[in-house]
């Protein structure tokens, strides 16, 4: 699926196929069922294996668990916050290195600033929009030396 409505500049395109991301672990931390179904889905079109958690307290076991190549992880959530997750996984010697997409719905001004601050990788803002989801991503994605590598070169 090319994206025809790309700002211009550097023409970034590339296929959905189930080979984009065979053999990555992705955890998706959200307690909204509808956005955190999205990323599963579109992910999972991808070739990515993917562990989901409804808040993040689920999610930091699972990291520790599962060791995800990334994680995309909503801000407010009940039991644990995104920002207590990404605290307690820097924290944490085996988890303190996998990127961590923050998302939310909240998208205030200086909240992408004060995410990175802390830090998250990056930001994505709800809703999860099916038509641009993976092309978003994979922008953010290209800023990780590590993941970066292991993305199709027409990205």
């Amino acid at each position: 699926m090319s994206d025809n409505n790309t700002p211009k500049g550097p023409k970034m395109t590339f296929e959905i196929s189930p080979t984009l991301l065979k053999g990555w672990k992705v955890l998706v931390v959200d307690d909204e069922p509808d956005s955190q179904f999205v990323a599963q889905t579109l992910l999972e079109m991808c070739g990515a294996t993917v562990i989901t958690a409804n808040n993040g307290k689920l999610g930091f076991e699972a990291a520790k668990q599962n060791r995800p190549n990334f994680i995309i992880s909503d801000l407010s959530m009940p039991e644990m916050s995104g920002w207590q997750m990404l605290h307690a996984l820097k924290k944490n010697y085996p988890t303190r290195d996998v990127p961590v997409i923050a998302l939310t719905a909240h998208a205030m001004q200086g909240d992408r600033t004060r995410a990175m601050e802390v830090g998250f990788h990056n930001y994505l803002v709800k809703p999860l929009m099916p038509e641009t989801f993976i092309h978003d991503l994979l922008i953010l994605l290209i800023d990780v030396p590590e993941l970066a590598s292991r993305l199709p070169q027409s990205v």
